[in-house]
């Protein structure tokens, strides 16, 4: 919710000035420029891009406003559970915990747990997984920087349009006004959509897609340990590092 919190207050910003400068919200509404900024800006990047790299793109924009949070403490917990599972009953009794995950990494880290793979084993395929996982998301990620690139440019052909349509009816006053209005507006929405939506969003993309590994690489250490053998206390132990890189990082940030 931040990420639609900070757009919602950037927008308000120049709202607010331009109404401090005496002017209406109703001059700022163009439907024309929008259409062709926002409608130019995702049709270039459709062009640009593959057909899975663009639509991972657009669930990428929705993974970024809701900011979804991994709870390391409450997986360091489970992947104990896991362990004291695979030491009573078997490691067999982990395809009883795949239904119960969403994540497609952990189910997959279960399951090779599950079918009693090597540590070697099970570390190798999570690393090349994680990787695949990460390079798809990355291309996405500059999907959406791209279409920041796009936006201002599409805004100046609105412009154009808009003056096109000014000089081609100046004999008749009454279009004069709608052209020049769209002529402004839609360069404000280029310029907007990129600097307020666009470019911050392909940032934060970019860092959730990095947290994310963070967190599949503590599940990926989780079950190799399991793997080998270690006991729920021994592996608790050598995550513990996880939970304190996590605090390490809040500190920061509210810093």
């Amino acid at each position: 919710m931040q990420g639609l919190l900070g757009i919602l207050i950037g927008v308000g910003v120049l709202v607010l000035a331009h109404s401090i400068e005496g002017g209406r919200v109703s001059e700022l509404l163009n439907l024309p420029a929008a259409i062709i900024v926002i409608g130019g800006t995702f049709a270039a990047a459709a062009v640009q891009s593959p057909k899975r790299d663009f639509a991972r793109a657009m669930e990428l924009l929705g993974w970024a406003l809701r900011e979804d949070q991994h709870r390391v403490r409450e997986t360091i917990d489970r992947i104990k559970s896991w362990c004291r599972a695979s030491r009573v009953s078997g490691l067999v009794a982990l395809e009883r915990e795949i239904p119960k995950s969403s994540d497609p990494f952990e189910r997959r880290a279960l399951q090779l747990l599950a079918d009693a793979q090597s540590p070697s084993i099970v570390r190798a395929v999570l690393e090349t997984e994680l990787a695949r996982v990460e390079n798809r998301d990355m291309h996405a990620a500059r999907v959406v920087e791209s279409m920041g690139g796009y936006a201002p440019t599409l805004g100046i052909l609105g412009a154009v349009l808009g003056l096109i349509q000014v000089m081609s009816n100046l004999s008749d006053p009454t279009v004069l006004g709608k052209g020049i209005a769209t002529a402004f507006v839609a360069t404000i929405y280029g310029v907007g959509l990129a600097n307020l939506v666009l470019i911050p969003l392909s940032k934060k993309i970019k860092r959730l897609i990095i947290g994310r590994s963070e967190y599949y690489e503590l599940i990926m250490d989780g079950v190799s340990f399991i793997a080998e053998g270690h006991t729920p206390g021994e592996v608790e132990q050598r995550l513990q590092g996880y939970l304190e890189e996590t605090h390490g990082k809040a500190k920061t940030d509210r810093g």
